[in-house]
């Protein structure tokens, strides 16, 4: 049980009653943020108090010097003057050093607060110029004052994990480390989860290890204890952080019955163990015995290594945890008068209930052996009560396992965005500088070109109307001299004409027949010809019934560009030609050009069939046209009508 400080009570019924009012920083003007709006209850600059800051700069290295200084601080002057954030800031560092000082959480409601006004915070500022990822000035790289924001939301949202844990609300426990999680990974890049950071994100993962490793759970359980074990060599938890980790890791491994890897990881963590003079060493020894011993390495090694460490122990739970495992070699070896003796003292002596069961079912089996039933009864009663409740956990795994699957799938998502987005700003990157060069180089060659041709110029022009006049005279002359046969020969130029044209439209209309061909050929218009094939949309059904069909923002903007590709900015030219359409009529008439049905558009965007009739009159309208829209829409994207 955790400690409760009589103090404690009073210090939380204190600041509550606190009458919060904006602080009024002593900062320079133009290092204090500006008032963020929109957050309810929250006035000013957001701005640690200084005191807190030191606190919790403290509590990651001391959190028990931590503690005493919080606890003074609570009863200052300062104390009674916290702004609405830092009354909120305060009662997350309280509540996180209650936890890292063993004692039970017990300002709930206070920091129910303040996870709200975090996310609030987090929410409202994370389009603001100086959000993180976003910087502003003449140093790109420098930190923004709203930084460490999210990383407090997330820090609200694991201490309150803790909380309900400590009541044995696993589920909801389980909900605040992953929404802690996806905070750190939405707001934060890889290279920025260090110090601090890092050792945040080793804690939460070990925590949802533990959950996941209690519930048996161990594929989940083992995805976070190694990403636990990479943010802890980033910025170790405790000397033996890594060491702990590596430790949890062999566990789960032992529960898959992989008694190889059980052994490779206890090995790892015996070799990352900075001392060897401590319980956790000789726990480490002893278990790697037990391993050596299921790997084929016979008894008398293992059995004199476990002895050794049973020689060391150095209280009686140690001491029972060693005969457990002596009490194991020599029960599988069916040295039954030898796995009595140690199996009875700790089955008669301990109070870990796993361990009261381990030895029963092994107590059970060797009385049995023995003809001894009375014996091998009273274990068989005391395992059956003991494993009642086990098929009762079954809801609470599979709750547990969707919330995970839920964080996952999430993940990959983000990660993917964020990718996307890296390599198109790489692409922009690299295409504007050189376009750039390319600009100047083409201007300067042009200049050049420009003043060594002026004069050329000049002397061409006067040539040119020369000549013209020349031939001007000479047409006047030319003209009666051959008007007695110009009528026969303007007459078969006419037809020759004629027949040019003519060949050039039907050039022309081949031309477009493969432009439409290759428009139906896009990416995007495949998918929504398929969709249209497979849905085959009626207009008498609901058009919630194809919402599996609908297009998303995306793919209704990729349509939009491929459109405007093939021929020549549709959307642009319509909108000029008709400034009263709207966005969203643009998206219609390129669902329309591909020659669509309004029961296709009703299912695809998701309107009812009215509504997309009611459009399809309204473009009629203005359009002015009396044959069907894709007929009208082909003919303006091909420039004819």
């Amino acid at each position: 049980m955790k400690r409760q400080l009589f103090i404690l009570p009073l210090l939380t019924l204190l600041l509550a009653c606190c009458t919060p009012h904006p602080a009024v920083p002593d900062a320079v003007p133009d290092a204090v943020p500006e008032p963020v709006e929109g957050v309810e209850g929250v006035e000013g600059p957001l701005q640690a108090s200084p005191a807190l800051s030191t606190i919790d700069s403290l509590m990651w290295h001391q959190p028990d010097s931590a503690f005493a200084l919080l606890l003074q601080f609570a009863g200052s002057p300062e104390a009674d003057s916290l702004d609405t954030f830092n009354l909120n800031y305060f009662h997350v560092l309280l509540s996180e050093l209650l936890y890292k000082n063993n004692c039970a959480q017990s300002n709930r409601n206070e920091l129910l607060r303040a996870v709200a006004c975090f996310d609030s915070l987090s929410s409202a500022l994370s389009a603001h110029p100086l959000a993180p990822g976003r910087h502003s000035g003449p140093d790109p790289e420098s930190p923004s004052p709203y930084d460490d924001l999210p990383f407090l939301a997330a820090r609200a949202h694991y201490i309150n994990g803790v909380g309900y844990y400590e009541s044995d609300s696993v589920v909801a426990a389980c909900a605040e480390y992953l929404k802690a999680l996806e905070v750190m990974e939405d707001r934060y890049k890889e290279k920025e989860l260090v110090g601090h950071k890092a050792r945040f994100m080793a804690y939460i993962y070990n925590r949802l290890g533990d959950m996941f490793s209690g519930q048996y759970m161990m594929k989940p359980a083992i995805e976070c204890y190694e990403n636990a074990l990479v943010f802890c060599r980033i910025e170790p938890t405790s000397p033996r952080g890594v060491s702990n980790i590596l430790s949890r890791l062999g566990l789960q491994y032992d529960k898959l019955g992989d008694k190889k890897k059980m052994r490779d990881y206890y090995q790892k963590a015996l070799e990352e163990m900075p001392d060897s003079n401590n319980v956790n060493y000789r726990d480490l020894m002893a278990i790697i015995a037990l391993c050596n011993y299921q790997l084929g390495a016979g008894i008398e090694k293992p059995m004199n290594s476990l002895k050794e460490t049973l020689e060391k122990a150095e209280d009686e739970s140690e001491r029972l945890t060693r005969y457990i495992t002596i009490g194991d070699i020599y029960y599988e070896e069916g040295m039954y008068d030898s796995a009595l003796y140690y199996l009875e003292q700790v089955f008669d002596s301990t109070d870990d209930i796993v361990s009261r069961i381990l030895v029963a079912e092994q107590l059970y089996v060797i009385y049995g052996s023995y003809g001894d039933h009375d014996q091998a009864d009273g274990y068989a009663i005391f395992l059956a009560d003991s494993k009642k409740s086990v098929g009762d956990n079954k809801a609470l795994v599979s709750i547990l396992d969707n919330l995970y699957k839920t964080y996952t799938d999430n993940k990959r998502e983000i990660k993917a965005r964020r990718e996307k987005a890296e390599v198109a700003w790489k692409t922009v990157v690299i295409i504007v500088p050189v376009a750039v060069v390319i600009s100047l180089a083409i201007f300067i060659i042009g200049k050049q070109r420009s003043r060594k041709t002026h004069q050329q110029d000049l002397e061409e022009r006067d040539n040119r109307h020369a000549e013209d006049l020349k031939k001007e005279r000479q047409e006047h002359l030319n003209k009666q001299a051959a008007l007695s046969g110009r009528l026969k020969r303007s007459n078969a130029e006419l037809r020759e004409l004629k027949g040019k044209k003519q060949r050039e439209a039907n050039n022309s209309q081949k031309g477009q027949e493969i432009q439409v061909e290759s428009f139906i050929d896009e990416p995007v218009c495949r998918l929504i010809m398929e969709r249209v094939e497979k849905g085959k949309f009626k207009s008498k059904v609901g058009y919630l019934e194809y919402k599996d069909s609908a297009l998303s923002k995306q793919q209704l903007l990729e349509l939009r560009m491929a459109t405007d590709w093939h021929f020549n900015q549709f959307t642009v030219r319509l909108k000029h030609a008709y400034p009263q359409l709207t966005n969203g009529d643009l998206d219609y008439c390129c669902l329309y050009l591909l020659g669509l049905t309004d029961a296709d558009i009703s299912a695809l965007m998701q309107r009812a069939y009215n509504t997309v009739t009611e459009r399809n009159q309204k473009l009629r309208k203005i359009f002015g046209c009396e044959k069907t829209l894709p007929i009208t829409l082909k003919s303006i994207a091909n420039n004819y009508v």
